[in-house]
């Protein structure tokens, strides 16, 4: 079966996502943006998400996760929660 294991930062809109993503492909630390701006409780964790399998994450995120590419930041990526920068540390 395949895994995978990610890091999100999720918010409430599109913009800040954007701004955010800008700001980590201009060199802030992925782990730091997801603690100050996350609104899920694994910011506090850096926004990692540990491993799972198809299936485990709604449709939009899986949809990611098993299809592109490792170690870059995805996204803005709309589901049910808000808008997600989806980082895939590594799939199996």
């Amino acid at each position: 079966m395949v895994t995978a294991a990610a890091r999100h930062i999720l918010v409430e809109n599109e913009q800040e996502c954007e701004n955010i993503k800008k700001q980590i492909e201009e060199g802030a630390d992925f782990a730091e943006m997801a603690k100050e701006h996350s609104q899920c409780p694994s910011g506090q964790e850096g926004g990692a998400l540990g491993e799972f399998t198809p299936g485990q994450m709604v449709k939009e995120f899986d949809d990611v996760v098993f299809n592109e590419e490792t170690d870059k930041v995805h996204g803005p990526i709309k589901t049910q929660f808000g808008f997600h920068l989806i980082e895939i540390t590594k799939r199996s």
